[in-house]
C-alpha cells in the first residue's frame, strides 16, 4: 500500500490542519419567504393584496434609513458599484489597508442586483386575489464588518421583500482569532496557516466552531442592518448555502511542494475518473446515479487549481502561496450528503436512518466529519499516484549553476561526452563498496588530465552528485547522482538514439 503523503513527506511538512474555510449562509423570515405565506400575512393584517407594493416600500425605506444611519455613525460613505467587473473584495481590501483590522463597521457597498419578489395577482377563474412569485432587481447593501470573533464578514441585505439575507464568514479567520486569544503564535499567507506554534491545539480549536456562536452573531447583524423581522413577528431562520472545508498540508519549503504539486496536478487530470470523484464525495455508484455522472461531472484546471465537480458538490486541490497544499471539498447544497440522523415522520414517530443532511447551520457539526472524510479519501488517492517530484528536485539541483564560496559552479550536462563518461565510471558497482580514487579513474578517462579531473570531482562534490568517504580521497555517487545518471543513460538509449535513426 502506498505511503500517505503526510507520512512520505513527514519531515518536510510543518503541520496539517483541517478547518472550515468559506461559509455562506442565507437568512429567511419563515412566515413570508414564500408567496402563500406572504398572502396569508397580508390578509391577517388587513392589507389589501394590491396595496402590497406600498407596504413593501415602507420597509424598503426603513432599510435605507438604517444603512444611512450606520454609515453616518461610522463616518463612512456608502459606495455604489454600478459596474459588474468591479470586485467588492478589492474595494474592501483597499479600505482595510487604510483602516486597519480593529472591530467595527468597515464599509458599506451598494449595488443593483437580482432579487426575489412578489407580484399582486387576481385570478379571474377562481376569483381569488393573492401575491405570486416574481423576480426583478433592487438595491442591495453589503455591510462589511470586522467581527471580534469571526474576522471579516459581510451581510448582504436587499431593500425589497422578502428580504432574503446572505451572510459570509471564513473559518480560517475565526481560527486566527482563537489562536491569538490563547497566545499561540502563527503566520498566515492569504487565508492559510504556514506556521503554528501548536498544530494539535489549533486542530482542537478548529473543530470547536460553534453553530450557537454563529446563530447569535447572525441574529445580531440582522437586527442591526435589516430591522424588518419585528414587522412579521418572527426572527430569521438561517440555512447553509455554501460550505467549504479545507485540509492544508503546510510544507516547510516551496522547493518541496513545487515539483510535487506539478506532478500531482498532471497525474490527477489523467487518472481521476467520474466514478472516483463520486466515491471521494462519499456516494456509491448505483445504476440510477450512473446515469447522472456523465452530465454532472467535470475536471478543470483553473490557474493553479484542479477541480473535480459532481452535481452541486466539488473537490479541488491547489497550492496556496507555493507552500501549502490545500484539498478542499465544497458543498453548494449540503443535502447532497447523507448521514444517519433522527428523521421525523408524518405519523409522529421518529426513527434513526440514513437521510440527507439538513440545511440548518446546526448541521455544521455533522458536516465537519463528512467533508473531512471527502478530503481524506482524495488525499489517499493522491498518495497512490507515482511521485517523481524527488527526481525533479534532484535534476533541478544537479543541472542548475550553484553559488559556492562566492564562485559559480556550473551544473552538470549529462550529455557532454566527458561528464557522461565520468558519471558512468562512478556508476560502476565496485565504486559502491569502498569508493574510488582519482588515480583509479584516470585510466578510463583519457580526455581528462589529472588536474582537470580533480576540478571535475570538486565540482560534482559541490553540486551534491558525489560524496567523499570520510577521511579518504575516495568518491561515490549520492542517491540523487545515481538516479540522475541512470535516467540519463536510459533516456539516451531508449529515446534519443532511436529517434535519430
Amino acid at each position: 500500500m502506498s505511503q500517505c503523503l503526510t507520512e512520505r513527506y513527514g519531515d518536510r511538512i510543518a503541520g496539517v490542519l483541517s478547518c472550515y474555510d468559506r461559509i455562506v449562509i442565507t437568512g429567511t423570515v419563515p412566515v413570508i419567504c414564500y408567496a402563500e405565506g406572504m398572502t396569508r400575512f397580508l390578509h391577517s393584517r388587513g392589507i389589501r393584496i394590491f396595496d402590497y407594493p406600498q407596504f413593501a416600500q415602507t420597509l424598503r425605506d426603513r432599510v435605507r434609513d438604517v444603512a444611512a444611519s450606520l454609515a453616518e455613525t461610522a463616518d463612512i460613505t456608502i459606495e455604489h458599484i454600478a459596474k459588474s467587473h468591479v470586485r467588492k473584495e478589492e474595494v474592501v481590501a483597499r479600505v482595510l489597508a487604510q483602516r486597519g483590522d480593529h472591530p467595527g463597521l468597515v464599509h458599506i457597498v451598494s449595488a443593483m442586483e437580482a432579487c426575489d419578489s412578489y407580484r399582486p395577482w387576481h385570478d379571474k377563474a377562481s376569483g381569488k386575489t393573492f401575491v405570486r412569485p416574481d423576480s426583478g432587481k433592487c438595491l442591495h447593501y453589503y455591510f462589511y464588518f470586522m467581527d471580534a470573533d469571526l474576522g471579516l464578514i459581510y451581510l448582504r441585505v436587499p431593500t425589497w421583500c422578502p428580504f432574503r439575507l446572505q451572510f459570509y464568514c471564513n473559518g480560517h479567520s475565526w481560527l486566527a482569532r482563537q489562536l491569538a486569544a490563547e497566545g499561540i503564535d502563527y503566520t498566515m499567507a492569504d487565508n492559510a496557516f504556514v506556521r503554528i506554534a501548536d498544530w494539535q491545539r489549533a486542530q482542537t480549536l478548529a473543530d470547536a466552531l460553534s453553530p450557537d456562536l454563529l446563530h447569535r452573531t447572525l441574529d445580531g447583524y440582522a437586527a442591526q442592518c435589516c430591522p424588518v423581522s419585528d414587522v412579521f413577528g418572527q426572527t430569521y431562520h438561517w440555512s447553509l448555502m455554501q460550505v467549504e472545508y479545507a485540509t492544508d498540508l503546510a510544507f516547510r519549503s516551496t522547493t518541496t511542494l513545487g515539483p510535487l504539486y506539478e506532478q500531482l496536478v498532471r497525474q490527477s487530470v489523467l487518472s481521476v475518473k467520474a466514478e472516483q470523484v463520486v466515491s471521494f464525495l462519499g456516494r456509491h455508484v448505483t445504476p440510477q446515479l450512473a446515469q447522472e455522472i456523465g452530465s454532472q461531472f467535470s475536471t478543470r484546471i483553473e490557474g493553479t487549481c484542479i477541480k473535480h465537480r459532481f452535481g452541486k458538490s466539488s473537490i479541488k486541490m491547489y497550492d496556496k502561496c507555493g507552500i501549502v497544499l490545500r484539498i478542499e471539498t465544497t458543498a453548494n447544497d449540503v443535502s447532497f450528503f447523507k448521514h444517519h440522523r433522527k428523521v421525523e415522520h408524518r405519523d409522529g414517530l421518529p426513527t434513526r436512518e440514513l437521510a440527507p443532511v439538513k440545511k440548518s447551520i446546526y448541521s455544521l457539526i455533522d458536516l465537519r466529519g463528512i467533508l473531512l472524510g471527502c478530503n481524506r479519501r482524495y488525499l489517499l488517492h493522491l498518495s497512490s499516484l507515482d511521485d517523481f517530484s524527488a527526481g525533479v528536485r534532484a535534476l533541478d539541483r544537479l543541472t542548475r549553476p550553484h553559488k559556492v564560496e562566492e564562485k559559480t559552479v556550473k551544473g552538470i550536462n549529462f550529455f557532454e561526452p566527458g561528464e557522461s563518461a565520468l558519471l558512468r565510471a562512478l556508476q560502476n558497482p565496485r565504486v559502491n563498496i569502498s569508493g574510488i580514487r582519482r588515480g583509479d579513474l584516470l585510466p578510463d578517462l583519457d580526455m581528462f588530465s589529472p588536474n582537470r579531473l580533480s576540478r571535475q570531482l570538486r565540482r560534482l562534490l559541490d553540486l551534491g552528485a558525489i560524496k567523499r568517504v570520510t577521511g579518504t580521497y575516495r568518491y561515490y555517487l549520492t542517491k540523487a547522482g545515481r538516479a540522475a545518471t541512470a535516467a540519463a543513460r536510459r533516456l539516451t538509449a531508449a529515446t534519443i538514439i532511436p529517434a535519430l535513426i
